[in-house]
């Protein structure tokens, strides 16, 4: 029984180091958006998928602010479809207040993002990778 608990626990352990590994997970710069604000998003596993969430907020000059959305999940339920590519989840735009079918490609220390929303799709831009 022992040596059951200790595979199953060692099962779990291995199963979030490769999570933990997946090239998309770290922190990313956003570009500015409609109101010239930019922020930084730290991207972690969340169950079977990825999430990221506004860490920093930057103003239109650079200079760091606390946003009224620092803290909340501006992406959710991403999932590695492989080759860089990442969807099935969802992204929200805080400068537009709408959620959007989000797509993500990763290329190196770049992520490009994209939602749609009824058939419309609007570019999220190039975001680069902090840490």
């Amino acid at each position: 029984m022992k040596t059951l608990m200790t595979a199953v626990a060692l099962s779990f352990a291995l199963g979030s180091a490769v999570w933990a590994a997946d090239p998309i997970v770290g922190t990313w710069q956003t570009i500015k958006d409609d109101n010239g604000n930019s922020g930084q998003i730290e991207i972690t596993p969340c169950g079977a998928a990825f999430c990221g969430t506004l860490v920093k907020s930057y103003d239109s000059a650079g200079k760091a602010f606390k946003s009224a959305n620092q803290g909340r999940k501006l992406i959710w339920d991403m999932q590695n479809k492989g080759g860089g590519k990442y969807s099935g989840g969802k992204v929200y735009s805080p400068d537009r207040d709408k959620t959007y079918s989000g797509q993500l490609v990763l290329s190196g220390n770049a992520l490009d993002v994209k939602g749609c929303v009824l058939g419309i799709c609007r570019s999220g831009g190039k975001w680069s990778r902090v840490k």
